[in-house]
């Protein structure tokens, strides 16, 4: 947890491939949504003949090239958590271990519901952001590319077949793995629009930047008290 008590004015928290990863990851992921949702309720066919119309091909390719961004994207961010700065740990180590975690996660619970005048200052992640994208996003999102590609190896073989085939037969078949994937769009949606309300209300209510902060890296305070 990265509670701030006496610090500079304002400070570097995410750096240039944090921030890449970021936006490259937002529109992988609303690339997946749309095109999820066309592959679950396909548009209808115009006349013709059939070998004329290679829509559902394209809504296909899109779906499965920003599955490769998202996963290729997950991995980088992984790397980059060992290789980058203590801010990007965070995303995937909330600090549980530390009773003042507990506290903040506590304070900023109340803090979201309204039950509490003012939240606390936090260089990173604060401790319920940080736990919320940890479990929605980092879990959500290994459980979407594991389902993904097993639904994607069991049409085209290869490398995805191999490994993730073996998830089909685990959660009871083609047909129940499909469902959960397309439950699982709803989660990530569910997560992502939260994500957004929360970022913009914290930009203009919290005590420093939140939004802007994944723009050009800067975490700014807005007042001097600790």
């Amino acid at each position: 947890m990265s509670n701030v008590l006496s610090l500079p004015d304002r400070i570097y928290v995410y750096e240039k491939p944090v921030r890449l990863w970021h936006w490259l990851n937002a529109a992988a992921i609303v690339a997946l949504m749309a095109t999820g949702w066309l592959i679950a309720h396909p548009p209808l066919a115009g006349g013709g003949e059939a070998s004329g119309h290679f829509l559902m091909g394209y809504i296909r390719f899109a779906h499965f090239s920003a599955g490769y961004i998202l996963a290729i994207g997950l991995i980088g961010r992984a790397y980059w958590a060992l290789v980058g700065n203590r801010y990007a740990r965070e995303l995937f180590a909330p600090a549980v271990h530390d009773p003042r975690w507990w506290s903040g996660l506590w304070h900023e619970l109340l803090w979201y519901a309204f039950l509490v005048q003012e939240p606390r200052k936090h260089a990173g992640h604060n401790p319920l952001a940080g736990l919320a994208m940890f479990l929605f996003y980092v879990l959500g999102g290994l459980f979407m590319i594991a389902s993904g590609f097993a639904l994607y190896g069991e049409g085209a073989g290869g490398w995805a077949a191999t490994a993730f085939g073996w998830l089909l037969p685990a959660l009871g078949g083609s047909q129940q793995v499909h469902s959960l994937h397309h439950l699982g769009m709803w989660y990530l949606l569910v997560f992502t629009l939260t994500h957004i309300y929360v970022a913009v209300r914290e930009q203009h209510l919290s005590r420093q930047t939140v939004a802007s902060t994944m723009v050009d890296g800067w975490r700014v305070w807005k007042d001097d008290r600790p």
